[in-house]
């Protein structure tokens, strides 16, 4: 093994070709995202405080946990040769490192901060940076679970070991540098660990697949930020073995939970391990953009649309199973069983966010829109020291408080500090990192608003200023600062949900615009203000009526935001299944959530069998009528362990039920 100290790490031969500093750069599509140097949010922003959040704590604590529980030390024993007895984390602990470097870098793209600050964080990623590096094999080799004294031989566990899962996100922090910095060591040791899975993976070689896609949509973007078509061609190759059924089955884990089930191209609906599916979508996504695989595309779309219409909860979450952390049937959507893990949600952003970048459709930004608010920000506690992994939608007892140490449970109640698998702090990490990225887009001359938050985006030639307290008001104020000299375009998403938006302009009368696209072409001239009023409001959400588990129930939404009533807000000795909503009156707003009439029913009694079920029909009676608080389901919990539910009983029948007959 060299070490970094000896081994060359100079620039490539060929030049890495000039990109925008974003997560995905598809050549061949007609958008591009918005660089993360490119939108600056205001700190006071719903998104700028989170932001500021992740860059100032999370990061750092991700980087506490991982040498305290000895994660860093794996590779630092690896580069000193010594034998393990026992290794420390899981086999995968790896990619956390990764995770947290790609985090490292997007912050260091976009932040416009103090030079102090930022010469702290580099000299951070830097140290982090030598560590992993002296821990690469010579042959560009890079795990510290196999392949070394005391480990198990390299890929003799391809279903579970996740060798290539974990370079894949080594690869992901490696475009994530080489687009906001340029080339360094990170970048060198990707591009030999790429040139290794190459080598050993390719035609004609090892013919294997990882149980956990992760490496398809990783070396698919390595491959177009280095200009490198044979890391593209691995990525394709990957995607085309899956789904053949090459992996060996493990007891309680089907061929579906490995996505080697069904080919890609086959497949009807996401299925199995929703993390796995999603990953596997993104990278098939980019394989699709970059061949011009209509085919291809159009599978992704086909298992998009019926995945999202039959196994996606109302907040966005994904993964209705605890068992194998995977997709249910059609619409098996338990709101008390749901899983929806936070790297789910991240791992669906990444899929649509594709999906829009090749098609243009407004749904991708629709969802990344539901998903961000009501999973990717429910996950970190509001001090960025505490995470939820899975996210139910219903909480039948109050979480206890986390312990100081190792959550083992990825559900319950409350956020813990760190997981015994703890994939989703660091997921969190780097998605609110490279968060300017899915702000805006450009597509030609038009600079397209995909998500609305204060602040100031330069793309496109234009110099655009947000005010807005979205989502808490529906106002969003865009002035002009800086405009192409020519004719150009703005174009505003209205959300589905928005079906009386208004849109006021300089250049034409006050209009209303209903859901989709409101585009705005002229030239402009600085000072010009747009105005869109998204005019929030509370509303009742129902579910379809095939989704058994919450039939006859009603949830809450407030623009993008899913409420929730968590029983924190009820008297003391009010249960949360004795609330029953009036759906004939409308909700109404209350601070950043909403109050509903609900009907407070006496449904404690006592037990007359040895089941609770019966002949008759119960007949509860009403104790009280009140309004009751709903708050934004990304709060519950904060203010305390709590009990909570999204989809609440409604008040229809109560009053059948009081009058039945009890014989």
């Amino acid at each position: 093994m060299i070490s970094p100290a000896t081994r060359s790490f100079a620039p490539p031969a060929v030049p890495i070709p000039v990109s925008a500093a974003v997560p995905v750069d598809p050549e061949r599509s007609a958008r591009r995202g918005a660089a993360v140097g490119d939108v600056v949010l205001d700190a006071g922003s719903f998104w700028g405080r989170r932001q500021q959040v992740n860059g100032e704590a999370t990061l750092a604590h991700c980087l506490e946990w991982m040498e305290r529980l000895g994660w860093l030390e794996n590779f630092d024993r690896v580069a000193r040769g010594e034998f393990t007895h026992e290794r420390a984390g899981w086999q995968f602990s790896d990619s956390e490192i990764y995770k947290l470097l790609e985090a490292m870098s997007w912050e260091l793209g976009r932040r416009r901060e103090t030079p102090e600050e930022d010469a702290q964080l580099t000299a951070t990623f830097e140290a982090l940076v030598e560590r992993v590096a002296a821990a690469q094999d010579d042959d560009g080799y890079l795990g510290t679970a196999f392949g070394h004294p005391g480990l198990p031989d390299r890929y003799s566990d391809l279903a579970m070991g996740h060798e290539l899962y974990n370079m894949g996100h080594l690869l992901q922090a490696a475009v994530a540098r080489v687009r906001t910095h340029g080339h360094d060591t990170l970048v060198a040791v990707a591009r030999l660990a790429a040139d290794h899975i190459c080598d050993e993976f390719g035609e004609g070689r090892r013919e294997g697949i990882c149980g956990h896609p992760e490496i398809e949509v990783a070396l698919a973007e390595f491959g177009r930020a280095l200009g490198e078509d044979r890391y593209i061609d691995q990525a394709r190759l990957f995607v085309e073995r899956r789904g053949h059924g090459t992996l060996p089955v493990r007891p309680l884990l089907s061929a579906e939970y490995f996505q080697d089930d069904v080919p890609v191209r086959e497949a009807e609906a996401l299925r199995g391990h929703a993390v796995r599916a999603l990953y596997l979508s993104a990278g098939a996504a980019d394989i699709a953009v970059h061949d011009d695989d209509d085919e291809l595309l159009d599978a992704l779309r086909r298992q998009w649309d019926r995945t999202i219409e039959r196994r996606t909860y109302v907040t966005g979450g994904m993964g209705s199973r605890h068992q194998d952390e995977g997709f249910g049937d059609d619409w098996e959507l338990p709101a008390d069983r749901a899983y929806c893990e936070t790297c789910a949600g991240v791992g669906s952003v990444m899929f649509s966010w594709r999906m829009y970048l090749a098609t243009g459709d407004i749904r991708y930004v629709d969802l990344i829109e539901r998903t961000l608010f009501n999973v990717v920000a429910t996950s970190p506690r509001e001090d960025g020291r505490a995470f939820f992994y899975a996210n139910p939608l219903h909480q039948r007892e109050a979480g206890s408080e986390p312990t100081a140490g190792v959550n083992t449970r990825a559900e319950g109640g409350s956020r813990a500090p760190w997981f015994e698998v703890s994939c989703c702090p660091t997921n969190v990490a780097r998605t609110l990192a490279s968060l300017p990225a899915y702000v805006a887009a450009v597509e030609g001359d038009t600079v397209v608003l995909l998500q609305y938050a204060a602040g100031r985006i330069s793309l496109g030639g234009f110099v655009l200023d947000i005010q807005s307290s979205y989502p808490d008001d529906g106002i969003v104020r865009i002035t002009v600062v800086g405009a192409p000299d020519d004719e150009a375009g703005v174009r505003l998403r209205i959300p589905a949900w928005a079906a009386d938006a208004i849109v006021s302009d300089p250049g034409s009368p006050s209009r209303a615009v209903q859901a989709g696209w409101a585009d705005i072409r002229r030239q402009f001239t600085q000072g010009d203000e747009i105005v869109l009023d998204l005019r929030i409001r509370p509303r009742f959400t129902y579910s379809d009526r095939r989704v058994d588990a919450v039939r006859g129930t009603v949830a809450v939404e407030r623009g993008p935001l899913v409420l929730c009533l968590e029983s924190t807000d009820l008297d003391e000795g009010v249960p949360l299944e004795a609330v029953f909503v009036d759906t004939s009156v409308e909700p109404v707003a209350s601070g950043d959530g909403a109050t509903v009439g609900a009907m407070i029913a006496d449904v404690d009694g006592p037990i007359t069998g040895t089941l609770p079920y019966g002949t008759f029909r119960p007949s509860p009676s009403i104790a009280a009528v009140r309004d009751v608080a709903l708050v934004p389901y990304h709060r519950w919990a904060e203010r305390g362990p709590s009990s909570m539910r999204v989809f609440i009983p409604t008040a229809d029948g109560l009053d059948t039920m009081a009058d039945a007959d009890t014989r």
